[in-house]
């Protein structure tokens, strides 16, 4: 097949679709959010960081805000130490983090729930979350002047196995809606040009009824939609803020693509059509971490969300830790594993930001290209089987370089000679005319 890439056309910006969930800290060592520096990752999002409980040190409004019976407006209410350590780390690295202002998932929460339950007080909750963006962007409590815009209202309070069992909200749906109207209210009226938003959705698995590793039955994943659409008819009821929907899936490329669709679909139907969307976490197989078919499969999913409507996306996740998830990164030598090279990729086309037109592509193979003073191709084969491709450039001479991500995850030079090799990860730069 032959694959057209023409650099005289521009047809839009490169987004940043290469955030990562939470980063590779190491107790206190954040040397490794070089490798995302490296790899212009774009953002991390602050949700499960250090661990169970957020480490009892990082983000977690619990960690922040150790004494609930205390006062929000009295900055020494809060303990801000470890996270100030945490955010510092990430912004002097160009990393902005896409802040969650909640709790870490309670896996465990059918043993006791510890601080999944509703907040005592919405409005009290509200204004300690104000003092946490007020330190990092305003400098209130020797704080900071960050320029931190996105600001998450909890996480999967639709993450619902029994009404025993959901292992991030206590509540009931009406109660997370409430919570949400309270928060979005107080903290828009507090900061409008900041984007406030939610609910970090378990997903849309029932709309094409795929099951996935969080999604193992029916009625949960139907739970999921229906979770959405009362929030959504609560909000617009209630005339509440939405400068973002947030949402969460573990299955396929084709799935997601789908899922974007819908969302956005959805939320112009409500009325929120000025209202972002992002896909804030996401993995794909990832118990397949390590091997070049995942380094594959997500490079994939990162060419393919740049043609959605979703302004961004975050991998999950980036942590160097010794879970199926952790897929970027090997716990126990600190180096890289070969899907972190699909971030590296993507961010070679997020530093040119000019996406140009590419044509039509065999089943399971992405493409995008970018150009600024000079041109990238990132070509990926998904397929477990070599696929017949041959590439006519417009705009451009000989490729300059190629080179392909090795099973040890190092790039090595590498020749198109008119077949892409199973599981490839292809860089390939160019002169323009």
């Amino acid at each position: 097949m032959k694959l057209t890439v023409d650099f005289n056309t521009v047809v839009g910006e490169i987004k940043p679709m290469h955030g990562v969930g939470q980063p590779p800290v190491l107790g206190m060592d954040f040397s490794m959010t070089d490798y995302l520096k490296a790899a212009r990752v774009p953002f991390s999002r602050l949700h499960d960081v250090g661990g169970p409980f957020g480490g009892n040190m990082f983000v977690d409004i619990p960690n922040i805000f150790r004494d609930f019976s205390a006062d929000p407006l009295d900055s020494a209410s809060y303990d801000f130490g470890f996270t100030d350590q945490l955010i510092k780390a990430l912004m002097e690295r160009g990393i902005e983090p896409f802040f969650r202002l909640g709790v870490t998932i309670e896996n465990y929460r059918a043993i006791r729930p510890y601080r999944i339950h509703p907040p005592q007080d919405y409005q009290k909750w509200a204004q300690i979350c104000e003092g946490i963006i007020r330190h990092y962007t305003e400098g209130w409590a020797d704080g900071f002047t960050y320029n931190i815009r996105y600001w998450e209202i909890w996480n999967e309070p639709d993450n619902f196995e029994s009404p025993e069992e959901n292992q991030m909200w206590t509540g009931t749906p009406e109660d997370y809606y409430r919570l949400y109207e309270v928060a979005s209210k107080h903290l828009k009226a507090c900061f409008p040009h900041l984007k406030i938003g939610g609910y970090a959705s378990c997903g849309f698995y029932a709309i094409t009824n795929t099951k996935s590793a969080f999604a193992a039955c029916s009625p949960r994943e139907q739970y999921f939609v229906d979770f959405f659409h009362g929030f959504m008819r609560y909000i617009t009821e209630h005339n509440c803020p939405l400068d973002f929907f947030s949402w969460h899936s573990y299955a396929g490329i084709n799935e997601n693509v789908r899922w974007a669709v819908y969302v956005r679909e959805q939320l112009d139907a409500y009325g929120y059509t000025a209202t972002e969307h992002t896909l804030n976490e996401w993995n794909c197989a990832p118990q397949t971490k390590g091997s070049m078919s995942h380094a594959a499969l997500t490079c994939g999913m990162l060419a393919a969300l740049q043609n959605t409507s979703l302004a961004s996306a975050m991998f999950y996740d980036a942590a160097c830790m010794p879970n199926i998830y952790a897929g970027l990164f090997d716990c126990m030598t600190f180096k890289p594993l070969p899907a972190y090279q699909a971030f590296a990729a993507f961010g070679e086309l997020y530093a040119r930001r000019q996406q140009v037109l590419v044509g039509e592509l065999p089943s399971g193979v992405y493409a995008c290209a970018a150009k600024a003073d000079d041109g990238v191709l990132v070509l990926v084969n998904t397929n477990d089987r070599p696929v017949p491709l041959d590439i006519a450039v417009s705009g451009a001479k000989e490729p300059s370089a190629c080179e392909i991500v090795n099973a040890s995850a190092a790039w090595e030079s590498f020749t198109l000679d008119g077949t892409l090799p199973p599981f490839a990860v292809v860089k390939i730069h160019y002169t323009l005319m």
